[in-house]
């Protein structure tokens, strides 16, 4: 199974994950980016630096495999304040 790494990206300083998780594909590294954010999010708020924040996936050599945006997991939460009937 291949290893992906989820690197955060906040301006110009990069916090690396040194130790990576091994996944089935880059669709569920994706999920797994996604979680992360709304995780970080629901912790410290939408402060104003994180809203620019990216996570980086990379592989084992290093190359990025996606980029997920801390906005764009934003944008695709549900409204929670609306009732359901």
């Amino acid at each position: 199974m291949p290893r992906y790494f989820f690197n955060t990206r906040i301006g110009d300083e990069l916090i690396v994950d040194p130790d990576g998780e091994d996944l089935r594909n880059p669709d569920r590294a994706w999920e797994v980016a996604r979680q992360m954010i709304l995780e970080v999010v629901k912790s410290e708020g939408a402060q104003p630096a994180l809203l620019e924040a990216v996570i980086e996936v990379t592989d084992v050599a290093g190359e990025i495999v996606l980029e997920f945006p801390f906005t764009e997991a934003l944008l695709d939460m549900p409204d929670q304040s609306a009732t359901r009937h």
